[in-house]
């Protein structure tokens, strides 16, 4: 039972008791552990479920699965993704912070557990010292005793509180739950580093076959440009049909920069990503890029996204803490016990050092009760029943959040698929009408003029496309983020899974 708030009562110390009355002391003091109270304070319970609306609701952490991060990467088939998330995950810095914040942890925790065991001391001295004749001890008076003397001692000392109210247990309840909450972060930010290092991939790919198309359609409008230039020389078109021509161009040239700025910052990026200095992935810029195929994810549940979410987790844990902060404050209301223990040997003489004549032994059980403190314990109690509550609202704040990410995440990610599909039909229209145009150009019903508008369009049709293609790309991480690290293989053949919508349709890109 929950012991009652004390009453000021004793502070006592017993040494250099009888054997009879040491035994009796022993056994009072086994009967007062045996029957002292369970620990103090409240014992944790998990949350209760948090209502995600349309039925659903979240599961107890107990019923949680670890957070699922395996390799969704290599479902996209992309060698130099593969390459890059490796060498991240094993040389990023602030995956390594990481590692080092769990050790920090683990050994904090590890320092609690240790205030559970006796702690014992061994030393050894030789002490020469001589004594004032003339001083409160007549030494000169006293046959046999010498002022000077060698004493020679060595021995041991122990200590150990009693943990009679479960201080000490709550302790290492909160530290243990602090600890899980470290790792659980440690995994939010692998999960992080390797969503960041495929979107940052995927913009370099986009701004890849971006430039490439806009460096195609800038030739369509060079070639329309000098056409319309040797028909104004032949009288055949206007100074304004030269201008506008040529604005076309620089429009389009205009643009060229910055997808190469946009390119080249990307990869930069990588190198800070890896661990490295920023221009060791610029060889990536000469490099093969191919975009990935973009496919709808079985997502499951509400509540199964929720349970793999690394920041919910972390935010049960922090709560579990700080319930365990409560009951090692309200320990420090009821009394202590402390037993030392002390031995060794003592003599005069080196021969006389380790008889049996010469040990020496001693045991100080102590008891302690605060009887005044101006009421810091009970504030500091109160203050550690804040904490709880703000950690419930946190907790309860990080389920609401993750659920937000989803939802907002799964629906851009669903309007990226739409877009690029929608993209991939103009670019086939585009196609289509431009093999029309050429073969009507090679009858010779078009002028040439014509054959380059159908040119021009079908290039803006795939300067359009790639970007809707890196768009979707960097939405599908942001997805993968937004569902806590990856899902549950059970999720795509569950009868409760809702597939997003049926996979687009590959786009093919022209290669650069």
């Amino acid at each position: 039972m929950k012991p009652k708030t004390p009453t000021p009562v004793l502070h006592a110390a017993v040494t250099g008791l009888a054997p009879g009355r040491m035994r009796a002391l022993a056994l009072a003091l086994s009967g007062l552990l045996l029957t002292a109270c369970a620990a103090v304070g409240p014992d944790y319970r998990e949350p209760p479920p948090v209502d995600v609306g349309s039925g659903w609701t979240l599961p107890l952490a107990s019923e949680a699965q670890s957070a699922d991060l395996s390799h969704w990467w290599s479902a996209l088939d992309d060698p130099i993704l593969d390459r890059l998330i490796t060498s991240a995950l094993a040389q990023n810095l602030d995956l390594r912070q990481a590692a080092a914040r769990i050790d920090e942890a683990r050994a904090l925790r590890d320092r609690v557990a240790g205030q559970a065991l006796p702690t014992v001391g061994v030393g050894a001295s030789v002490n020469r010292r001589s004594q004032s004749e003339n001083g409160p001890l007549p030494v000169g008076s006293i046959p046999g005793l010498d002022a000077t003397q060698t004493i020679y001692d060595a021995g041991f000392d122990a200590a150990w509180e009693a943990d009679l109210f479960g201080a000490r247990q709550r302790a290492l309840e909160g530290a243990s739950a602090r600890l899980q909450a470290t790792e659980v972060e440690a995994q939010g930010v692998r999960m992080r580093i390797v969503a960041e290092v495929a979107r940052t991939w995927f913009t370099a790919v986009g701004a890849r076959y971006e430039l490439h198309a806009q460096q195609a359609t800038l030739g369509t409008l060079q070639q329309t440009l000098e056409l319309v230039r040797l028909r104004h020389a032949a009288g055949d078109a206007s100074a304004a049909d030269v201008e506008a021509a040529y604005a076309q161009w620089t429009t389009a040239n205009a643009l060229i920069p910055e997808i190469q700025t946009r390119q080249r910052a990307a990869v930069l990026g990588l190198g800070v990503l890896l661990g490295a200095p920023p221009e060791r992935e610029l060889a990536l810029l000469d490099g093969p890029m191919a975009p990935c195929t973009l496919r709808a994810l079985p997502v499951g549940e509400r509540a199964d996204i929720l349970r793999r979410r690394p920041d919910v987790l972390a935010a049960e844990r922090r709560l579990a803490a700080s319930s365990a902060d409560i009951g090692v404050a309200t320990a420090e209301l009821f009394p202590k016990l402390s037993i030392g223990v002390g031995g060794g040997f003592q003599a005069l003489s080196t021969g006389d050092w380790f008889d049996a004549s010469s040990s020496r032994f001693s045991i100080l059980p102590l008891v302690s009760w605060r009887l005044f403190d101006g009421g810091r314990v009970r504030a500091e109690i109160r203050t550690r029943e804040a904490g709880q509550r703000q950690a419930a609202l946190a907790y309860e704040q990080a389920v609401l959040a993750a659920l937000g990410d989803a939802e907002r995440a799964l629906g851009d990610y669903h309007g990226g698929l739409d877009t690029l599909e929608r993209r991939g039909m103009a670019l086939d229209a585009a196609r289509a009408s431009y093999g029309h145009a050429r073969a009507r150009y090679a009858a010779g019903d078009i002028a040439l003029v014509e054959l380059l508008a159908a040119q021009r369009s079908l290039h803006e049709a795939e300067t359009a496309t790639a970007r809707a293609h890196a768009n979707a790309a960097v939405q599908l991480v942001a997805l993968y983020k937004a569902l806590g690290g990856g899902w549950d293989a059970s999720t795509a053949t569950s009868p409760t899974a809702h597939p997003l919508r049926d996979a687009a349709a590959p786009v093919a890109f022209s290669t650069p």
